[in-house]
């Protein structure tokens, strides 16, 4: 069957309607409105999506995420080896992947990898941050205006930040983003390309992480390398995979949401005002728009029944694919009041845009702190700063996992 295929909703005996999923609204920044559809009518629901064998489970609201996310009766580890519904023609996940294990067997390595984002950590890398990000401004002013804020700033800053943590030479990382794209393209075409994708950038990694066992130095990677869990060292399996899922991580998200914070700013100036008028506000502020915005489509890496499971009134058998939108959680009236609406004064609730739960983002500290020194620069820096042209002007990706402006030009 044709994986673009749109299948209209149709009734089963045993679960109900059976939604197609494909994910693919991007109308801007915009919530999906099927994904509001099922949050409010059906969430706990069965779907359809592109790639993948079968139908899975998608649970919408908070607190029924926030129990597939830590009830160990649902499974990551169990999805090796299925050809699990999903968003991309090749998974992006590999077997060996931290974010393939379940606890305790993921706790060593989340606990070595967790002591390199600490708050010590990160606040002395606020010091090189701010150093690179004044330099890439000084950059983008002499050009003058109009400029891209993504070329100049959301693109590189992020990749930049995490290949120093990891220790990358600065000559590869221009094909190792490449690569990364190209796992993460959604198009049907794109399997191939991304098959040869992740072979590429788990075979850099190996060498990488064979080379620093041997001379380590002071980066993550030769941290990893070196480290014990009693007698034992991470096999080179898992080194050169961890590696890989932590340039990954470490650097799409942050990208995608300068550039998504940067448009929902510019085109609110009573935020943007409250912003410039109250500067001190800025990192609530940022973890609100980190729960306002809808940074990716649809679904990541599902979860596996391992028994039968009540949830929400819905009864999910063991053996079944259990996919979570932390997007919709993020837009649950039961844990947000007027939750589609930013509002930069709102008391702090714990948001699920970096996931949650043992899988929640290691390196979420390290995002946070590059969004603020972004925006508190840009703030600072540039007064005037506004959209050079409509919103409606913008170009926004279409093609890959994640929803973000393709450019952001911006005035001063």
């Amino acid at each position: 069957m044709d994986p673009h295929t749109v299948w209209s909703d149709v009734e089963t005996e045993t679960t109900g309607t059976v939604w197609s999923c494909p994910f693919d609204y991007a109308e801007a920044l915009e919530f999906d409105p099927q994904l509001r559809r099922m949050l409010d009518s059906d969430p706990v629901a069965r779907i359809r999506m592109p790639y993948g064998e079968g139908e899975a489970w998608l649970v919408t609201r908070y607190e029924d995420v926030r129990t597939v996310t830590t009830d160990r009766r649902f499974s990551r580890s169990a999805v090796k080896g299925r050809d699990f519904p999903r968003m991309t023609p090749e998974p992006i996940v590999q077997s060996e992947s931290i974010n393939l294990m379940d606890p305790p067997a993921s706790s060593r390595l989340r606990s070595l990898v967790a002591k390199s984002f600490a708050p010590r950590h990160v606040e002395r890398m606020r010091q090189r941050t701010q150093s690179v990000v004044d330099l890439m401004l000084d950059r983008m002013a002499a050009l003058g205006s109009p400029a891209d804020l993504v070329e100049h700033v959301a693109a590189p800053l992020p990749l930049m930040t995490i290949c120093e943590v990891l220790g990358i030479p600065e000559d590869d990382r221009p094909a190792l983003r490449a690569h990364a794209l190209t796992m993460m393209n959604v198009s049907a075409g794109n399997r191939e390309a991304a098959v040869r994708a992740k072979a590429a950038l788990r075979g850099y990694f190996a060498e990488l992480s064979s080379e620093r066992r041997r001379s380590p130095g002071d980066d993550l990677i030769s941290t990893l390398a070196t480290a014990r869990d009693g007698a034992e060292l991470l096999d080179d399996d898992e080194l050169a995979v961890m590696s890989m899922v932590l340039l990954i991580t470490g650097q799409d998200t942050t990208t995608y949401e300068i550039g998504n914070i940067a448009y929902t700013l510019l085109t609110r100036p009573d935020v943007l005002g409250a912003l410039r008028a109250r500067p001190l506000a800025l990192p609530a502020a940022i973890e609100e728009l980190l729960r306002f915005i809808p940074f990716r489509k649809g679904v990541g890496i599902p979860r596996i029944a391992t028994e039968d499971v009540e949830l929400g009134g819905v009864l999910i058998r063991a053996g079944d694919v259990v996919h979570v939108s932390y997007l919709t959680a993020n837009r649950d009236e039961r844990k947000f009041d007027r939750p589609d609406e930013l509002d930069i004064g709102r008391p702090t609730v714990p948001h699920m845009t970096f996931g949650w739960g043992a899988h929640h983002c290691l390196g979420a500290p390290l995002a946070a702190m590059e969004l603020e020194v972004v925006f508190a620069t840009l703030l600072d820096r540039f007064p005037g700063l506004r959209l050079a042209g409509e919103p409606s002007d913008v170009r926004w990706n279409t093609t890959s996992i994640w929803r973000h402006p393709l450019a952001l030009p911006v005035a001063w």
